[in-house]
């Protein structure tokens, strides 16, 4: 973390009850939880306080033109038609507002993907050049800087949904406020403006019993993740397997690519819980990010439970702009695969990640055609079928895309609870060691090492058990059967929180603060998402 944990929580500590004690002051409140969000920042490194500025003032000035000229309020062309003799003077002074709008739109999300090229793809590039192609470029070395994929997101979601229409223009606090507010500024959740904004103007705030209890159970719950579950799982075998899969029998690697996709769940899932723990204490309810994404019946379906956030981005930024599923079965398909190469790249130069976007793009693609082919088969004889249209929670009919992510809700994911049945736990089955395969490429630092670690499952019969003990088998198996406990008994324990005094949850929260202490080993390792 940028702050070590306990310092983290002093930090808190002063920034939460001066937060509340200013709340009904909105300008002084706004202004005090911005300088807070750079202090944050400013831990790790001060010279990147100045790039968060400056995405701030470009998406500002970028939403504030677009606003100007031809954007939100802008009068349409029947509106102009009306007006008789000047409609062709109002006319070419629309359109001429209109490319005006569009070039500030372009330029501010310009200057938002130059930010993120230049610091997470410079390296790549110039060594590619100079690999293949034997041209030299300056050589820089560059610091990438933490959580920047994460605002940057944020700073283009603002610019273009300003643009749409579909969020209003805010001023330059908000704005600052949005894309530098510390619980999700190096991590995540990927919030929308259009979440996160409105709650930054409410007349009358206050702090439920309920969210209380509900911030406590998941900073509770993200801690243990992330100090017990992440530390055993890397100490214990996950770090040693990957570093050298040859030395390591096919039980002890299998153990350690379970392992992994534990470690990364918790690492994530555990941050996540802890970011939206920490904005509800402050007053903000930020939108879910992982729904269990181990029982995922298809690869579609795992991508509506992990990283919701990023998922429904790529979504709307990426896939429905290049044309989702309306120009055809085989541009839907390219466009699927596109959407989760790139999707691949986000996280980074790497070949091992543009080989893991692919890898998911072929299998959703896979998944896309076989189902294709069946509704055909279904329909060509004469079976009744529900067509490609999908219902969100509410019950409004919408559109299937085909893409990687369900629509998502702030109070909802949009996905289904699945019963268990021999079919549906094959499915599960299947998946998820798609997904671990998957995850084997996510973390080797070379295709190469990769390679080594699959082909150790099927040679390394030979070699003697080391790593795989009682405590790791229990960890894992344990984090993926919480995934399988109905979430009525999450949401009832919950409200047994919010019914004890508030006294009563704060001894009790201490004393998990001590068992988590205990089971943690000395130290805790680097967050895994900060690199992206």
């Amino acid at each position: 973390m940028l702050f070590p944990t306990f310092t983290f929580a002093f930090f808190f500590a002063v920034v939460l009850p001066v937060s509340w004690a200013l709340r009904r002051w909105s300008v002084l409140w706004k202004t005090f939880l911005v300088a807070a969000s750079y202090v944050f920042y400013a831990a790790w490194d001060t010279r990147f306080i100045s790039l968060l500025a400056l995405l701030t003032f470009t998406s500002y000035a970028s939403a504030v033109v677009g606003a100007k000229f031809g954007g939100v309020g802008a009068k349409s062309d029947s509106q102009r038609d009306s007006q008789g003799d000047s409609h062709r003077d109002n006319k070419s002074a629309h359109q001429r507002d209109s490319k005006i709008a569009k070039i500030a739109l372009v330029l501010g999300v310009g200057c938002a993907l130059g930010v993120l090229a230049f610091f997470k793809y410079y390296s790549f590039f110039t060594d590619s050049l100079q690999q293949h192609l034997g041209i030299s470029s300056p050589a820089v070395n560059i610091l990438l800087p933490v959580g920047v994929s994460f605002f940057t997101f944020q700073a283009i979601s603002y610019m273009v949904d300003a643009s749409r229409g579909d969020v209003e223009v805010a001023n330059l606090i908000d704005v600052a406020l949005y894309l530098s507010f510390f619980p999700q500024l190096v991590a995540g959740p990927i919030v929308r403006a259009s979440e996160f904004l409105p709650q930054t103007n409410r007349t009358t705030p206050y702090l439920e019993r309920a969210d209380v209890s509900r911030a406590v159970h998941l900073i509770g719950a993200g801690l243990f993740k992330k100090v017990v579950v992440v530390d055993v799982l890397e100490r214990s075998i996950v770090k040693d397997v990957f570093a050298d899969p040859a030395s390591y029998s096919t039980i002890d690697v299998l153990a350690g690519v379970y392992g992994y996709a534990v470690q990364i769940y918790a690492d994530f899932s555990g941050y996540t819980d802890m970011a939206i723990g920490v904005a509800l204490l402050i007053g903000f309810q930020f939108p879910q990010n992982f729904n269990r994404p181990y029982t995922a019946v298809s690869v579609r379906d795992f991508w509506r439970r992990w990283h919701m956030t990023l998922s429904r981005w790529l979504r709307d930024y990426l896939y429905i702009p290049l044309g989702g599923s309306r120009r055809g079965k085989t541009r839907t398909y390219l466009n699927l695969l596109a959407t989760m190469v790139l999707g691949g790249l986000w996280h980074g130069a790497a070949g091992v990640f543009l080989a893991w976007g692919l890898y998911h793009g072929v299998a959703m693609l896979i998944e896309r055609v076989f189902k294709d082919v069946t509704t055909h088969a279904h329909t060509t004889h004469g079976h009744t079928t529900h067509g490609h249209t999908t219902h969100d929670q509410s019950g409004n009919s919408q559109a299937d895309d085909g893409n990687s992510q369900a629509r998502h809700s702030q109070t909802g994911d949009g996905t289904s609870n699945h019963s268990l049945t021999l079919t549906s736990v094959a499915q599960k089955f299947v998946v998820f060691h798609i997904v671990c395969v998957g995850w084997v490429l996510f973390n080797s630092d070379n295709l190469t090492q990769a390679g080594n670690m699959l082909a150790q499952l099927v040679r390394g019969w030979n070699h003697p058990n080391v790593l795989v003990t009682p405590v790791v088998v229990a960890v894992i198996a344990g984090m993926i059967l919480l995934q399988y406990l109905p979430k009525t008994v999450t949401a009832r324990f919950t409200r047994a929180m919010s019914s004890v005094p508030l006294t009563v949850l704060a001894v009790g929260f201490a004393l998990w603060l001590t068992v988590i202490v205990a089971l943690g080993s000395e130290g805790i390792s680097d967050y895994i998402y900060f690199q992206f």
